[in-house]
């Protein structure tokens, strides 16, 4: 009952602007991101697929819609999305299976993914436009 409890230091303003993040965990994250606009940017294609398929005004509408430069920005931007999530969903696959989960190589196999999108996301936009 006479015990006293001492409030630990602790930081009272924290700014993540300054935390320095290790490239595997940036390339986690990222992943994370990449899937959520996945998921949103598929039920977008769904609702214009059914759209399209719905009549021929329906086609005509979605053809009217996808025809832009915005839209085809987008476009480019969710294949890059779904691209790296493939390429970061085959990295942890890989590590695990025991494969590359050390720190120094998971830090390569990161490097090697963001890498790897950057180049498909290259292909994606040349294929887009």
């Amino acid at each position: 009952m006479g015990q006293t409890v001492t409030k630990k230091q602790r930081p009272v303003h924290l700014d993540l602007r300054t935390i320095r993040q290790p490239v595997a965990a940036i390339a986690s994250i990222l992943h994370r991101v990449s899937g959520v606009i996945t998921l949103f940017a598929l039920a977008i294609l769904l609702w214009l697929l059914s759209y399209s398929l719905s009549s021929e005004a329906g086609f005509l509408k979605v053809v009217d819609i996808v025809d832009g430069f915005f839209v085809w920005f987008i476009l480019w931007g969710i294949l890059t999305a779904l691209a790296y999530h493939i390429v970061g969903g085959i990295r942890h696959m890989i590590m695990d299976l025991g494969y590359c989960s050390e720190l120094e190589t998971g830090a390569l196999s990161a490097k090697v993914a963001l890498g790897v999108t950057a180049f498909l996301s290259v292909l994606a936009g040349i294929m887009v436009w």
